[in-house]
């Protein structure tokens, strides 16, 4: 350690400023240390600001970490507020500082900091001196801002910049009751997450009333009544009680402008490893510093929190003898948006295209925590890396569990890690926190099937560039799920039938798959490609083509701002449209009369529905149904199965952490025709299905499809042939006399259901206890359960007389709801549906 006694000034007093002075103190017990800052507060929390404003952080005093006095008397550090240095002498080794007080004084030092910060930056437009235009920076713009919010008179809002400051400060002038619009002139919200995953962020902050206003830019800005008038370059008026301006920030570093300090193109100081500036004895850290991305070597400018804390206490290592060295930003940052958490690490897709660097991608939607365990949310979680498998980004969307994901990734960047050691990570489980294999695991494994060539994959932004004439788009999703919703010009084979049907493909073409998140077309691509088609799949599935899609709601600029009196307005009825059907969600401002709760959370498909369907069935006529769930594609689901039961819905959305809440009315269709959703065709009457296949992984296959047709008020009849007996046997033999073919048959055939094999990778037996086993871990209903849960429902299972002759089984041996029919019991059933299957 140095012990000559050095002063050291530092011009600054927040994360990097101050973390310097506390380090260097801590290090250096004899040294000056003099602080120069010239707003009235040092050290505040500048990232807690928003929340103050929304009520999250109700104490003002809770925002300022450190005082003067405070740092005085811990750190004897003689900190001056109200002190602007306005110039810098590097060659008398002294600064100029003005102060309303003690006017222009100099001051020399032996070593300089300079953590200067960045201040918003305001555009050379009309009007932009508004009084009713904020920024925020400090304390004093926050204590601005909620003095305007909390006046009798305010009721809207308006935030110009998608940002992270603009979208806090968005979210929380929503949570303080105000009517909210937000103008970004770029098509999405921040910049640092790829389109796809930027729009369930904007989705999130719509289903909380804040009005998104995209690709539209501000060109001036006017006196309207009592309020502000923002003109936009398209024409359109809009108006509100206050404007927040969050389109960036820029360097504070306009007193630097003729001291020779070196700056770059946009006024950032230029430093090194060391956090050296070009002139000897002076160091830069925090937002007004020119930092090297420490992915790509680059210089770049990053303004967050956690880097420039890091800077302070590494300069101060330096300056106190210590070799430390600051080696790069990764732009590690997350964000609370209303119920959703955004996180992001390394480079983003649109960067890489910009740099011109070869990169593959690939995005997984895991549960937040094992799916058994009741709360667990879906993360979509995209993983960029090189073709080699070298890690160069991620970003995550959900309800829980998005912010250790990244810190995860985060971490395995810093130390040089690949796509392999996400695959091999060993990461804290249980139930109520993780899965035996955590999403970044799963992000891990799926790289490693891409690098390795175990398949090709395609994205959604693709999509318009495939040549139908040279390739099929096949969509590998149950029937229902087709039907619920899919990508134009899509073929539906379902993968547990795409064996039996690869001959409706064309071997010429390349097989374009999708399924809902990835993983069943996963499974699809690799029957074809082992069946010699070329084929790929859909990085993420349907469920990421979905959100890709996603469009602001329109909206009446002409509609009057404030009329809420200081309370949430409910946006317009909004309408979703799936295939021609319209589904109406009904906010409403009065609490809605339920007669029955349903909680199905921690339930996967098609437990949701088939536990909806039960309590439906024992509601009379106009009572109604609230369910909560968490499967996210309840909410689809949910949608096409009052559909086709011409059950009300009444109310749909998305609560907290990732809870769907629906309000279903049992009503006769035709009497609320207003309100009911509606098909512009017939429901289908009634189901029939051959199950020939008495293998586990189709046994499952079917009474799922028959628990789910039965859940949407079909009448379904399971016609049970040939192997597919051994599905309804009972459990323990029966004491039956058999001739010497049908002890055969016993031998060769499995005994009951808990016996069945699987079709591919039975393993000796061990392939159905794996499959068993990922059906509980996943708290889908056993194959014995899925059976009594069609019983119940009123699934109608019947076993071929022709059948049970040759196989010399008894009706004794089979379980006592099934009963015994001919072939034309059958084909009169088929006759009366149009939905036919055969397994």
């Amino acid at each position: 350690m140095n012990q000559q006694r050095q002063k050291v000034l530092i011009v600054g007093g927040v994360a990097g400023g101050a973390s310097a002075a506390a380090r260097l103190r801590r290090l250096d017990e004899h040294a000056e240390i003099i602080m120069f800052e010239k707003g009235p507060h040092i050290s505040f929390a500048n990232c807690g600001l928003p929340y103050y404003i929304g009520g999250s952080i109700t104490d003002r005093e809770r925002l300022l970490v450190q005082t003067p006095k405070g740092m005085a008397d811990r750190f004897q550090i003689d900190v001056r507020t109200q002190s602007e240095v306005i110039a810098i002498h590097p060659d008398t080794h002294t600064i100029q500082i003005q102060h309303p007080e003690r006017g222009l004084y100099e001051e020399s030092y032996d070593k300089l900091i300079l953590s200067p910060g960045a201040r918003p930056f305001i555009p050379n437009l009309p009007g932009n001196d508004h009084p009713l235009i904020f920024t925020v920076r400090n304390v004093t713009d926050i204590e601005s801002i909620k003095e305007r919010v909390t006046s009798q008179h305010t009721r809207s809002a308006i935030v110009v910049g998608g940002g992270f400051i603009g979208v806090e400060m968005a979210e929380n002038l929503r949570e303080a009751g105000l009517d909210v619009t937000l103008i970004e002139s770029n098509p999405q919200l921040l910049a640092p997450f790829d389109p796809e995953l930027a729009t369930a962020l904007a989705q999130e902050m719509e289903q909380h009333g804040v009005r998104l206003m995209f690709k539209q830019r501000v060109i001036g800005f006017h006196s309207y009544e009592q309020g502000i008038g923002v003109e936009l370059e398209n024409g359109s008026p809009l108006s509100a009680d206050l404007v927040i301006l969050a389109i960036g920030v820029r360097p504070d570093t306009y007193f630097l402008q003729s001291s020779g300090i070196a700056l770059g193109s946009r006024g950032h100081i230029v430093v090194n490893e060391s956090l050296e500036t070009n002139l000897p004895d002076i160091y830069a850290v925090g937002d007004a510093i020119e930092v090297k991305d420490y992915i790509h070597g680059s210089q770049t400018m990053i303004p967050l929190a956690g880097p420039a804390n890091k800077q302070g206490r590494i300069v101060a290592d330096r300056i106190a003898g210590l070799s430390s060295s600051y080696k790069g930003t990764m732009g590690t940052s997350v964000i609370k948006v209303f119920d959703l958490t955004g996180a992001s690490t390394g480079s983003s897709e649109k960067k890489l295209k910009r740099l011109g660097i070869d990169y593959q991608s690939v995005i997984v939607h895991p549960s937040s925590h094992a799916s058994y365990y009741p709360g667990a949310s879906a993360i979509t979680l995209k993983l960029l890396f090189t073709p080699t498998g070298k890690i160069l980004g991620a970003q995550a969307v959900g309800y829980e569990g998005v912010d250790k994901r990244i810190d995860d990734i985060a971490t395995a960047i810093h130390f040089g890690g690949s796509i392999h050691d996400l695959a091999e990570l060993e990461l804290s489980y249980a139930p109520p926190y993780s899965s035996a294999k955590d999403p970044v695991n799963m992000a891990g494994y799926a790289a490693e099937n891409i690098v390795s060539g175990r398949v090709q994959v395609f994205t959604y932004d693709e999509l318009a560039e495939r040549d139908s004439e040279q390739s099929i788009l096949l969509d590998v999703r149950s029937e229902l799920e087709h039907h619920n919703g899919h990508i134009t010009g899509s073929l539906s084979i379902p993968v547990d039938e795409l064996r039996q049907r690869l001959s409706e493909l064309d071997r010429s073409k390349e097989i374009w798959v999708y399924c809902q998140v990835g993983l069943r077309g996963y499974t699809a691509s690799q029957i074809l490609r082992q069946h010699g088609f070329e084929t790929k799949n859909l990085s993420g599935g349907y469920k990421t083509y979905r959100m890709a899609q996603f469009q602001t709601s329109s909206f009446s600029s002409e509609e009057p701002n404030g009329n809420n009196n200081g309370q949430p307005d409910l946006l317009s009825t909004l309408t979703v449209v799936e295939n021609g059907s319209h589904i109406t969600e009904h906010p409403t401002a009065q609490p809605m009369h339920i007669d029955v709760e349903l909680d199905v959370r921690g339930l996967s498909c098609p437990g949701p529905l088939i536990q909806v369907k039960k309590t439906m069935d024992q509601l009379s006529n106009g009572q109604t149904l609230h369910v909560q769930a968490s499967d996210p594609g309840f909410y689809e689901d949910i949608k096409a199965w009052t559909a086709m039961s011409k059950s009300m819905l009444l109310q749909l959305e998305r609560g907290n952490g990732g809870v769907i809440e629906a309000v279903i009315g049992k009503t006769i269709a035709e009497q609320n025709s207003e309100l009911s959703p509606s098909i512009s065709t017939e429901a289908d009457p009634a189901s029939t299905m051959v199950v020939f296949s008495g293998d586990l992984d189709k046994a499952i296959a079917s009474l799922i499809i028959a628990n789910g047709a039965a859940a949407s008020g079909r009448k379904v009849t399971m016609f049970f042939t040939f192997w597919g007996l051994t599905i309804i046997r009972k459990q323990s033999p029966q004491p039956i006399s058999k001739t010497m073919i049908g002890r055969m048959f016993d031998m060769m055939l499995p005994r009951t259901s808990h016996k069945l094999r699987l079709s591919q990778m039975n393993m000796f037996g061990a392939g159905p206890k794996m499959i068993r086993g990922l059906m509980k871990h996943h708290n889908v209903p056993s194959l014995e359960e899925l059976i009594q849960s069609a019983v119940d429902q009123g699934v109608e299972m019947v076993a071929c007389q022709m059948s049970m002759d040759l196989m010399n089984i008894h009706r004794d041996e089979l379980m006592d709801h099934v009963k015994s029919v001919g072939v034309g019991y059958y084909l009169g059933q088929a006759s009366q549906a149009n939905h036919n299957l055969f397994v």
